[in-house]
C-alpha cells in the first residue's frame, strides 16, 4: 500500500482547518457569554482565526518533532 497523495494530504489539512475553525467559531459564540464576555460574530471569527493559527503551528511542531524522533531512533 502506498502513502497518501499530496492532493489528498492537502484536502485532509484543509478539511481539518475548516472543521476546527467552525467548531471554534460556534464555541466562541456559545461559551464566552457563559463567562460574561459578550462577543459579536466578528469577534468570534477573529478569535477563531487566532486559535486556528495557533492550532496549525502546534500541529506542525508536533508532527516535525515526532518525525525527528522517529528518524533519530532508526
Amino acid at each position: 500500500m502506498t502513502g497518501q497523495s499530496k492532493l489528498m494530504s492537502a484536502v485532509e489539512v484543509g478539511s481539518s482547518i475548516a472543521f476546527g475553525f467552525t467548531i471554534s467559531y460556534i464555541a466562541n459564540i456559545m461559551v464566552l457569554p457563559l463567562f460574561g464576555y459578550q462577543v459579536t460574530l466578528t469577534d468570534a471569527a477573529g478569535i477563531g482565526v487566532i486559535f486556528t493559527a495557533i492550532s496549525i503551528v502546534r500541529s506542525y511542531v508536533f508532527r516535525r518533532l515526532f518525525n525527528w524522533l522517529h528518524v533519530r531512533s532508526t
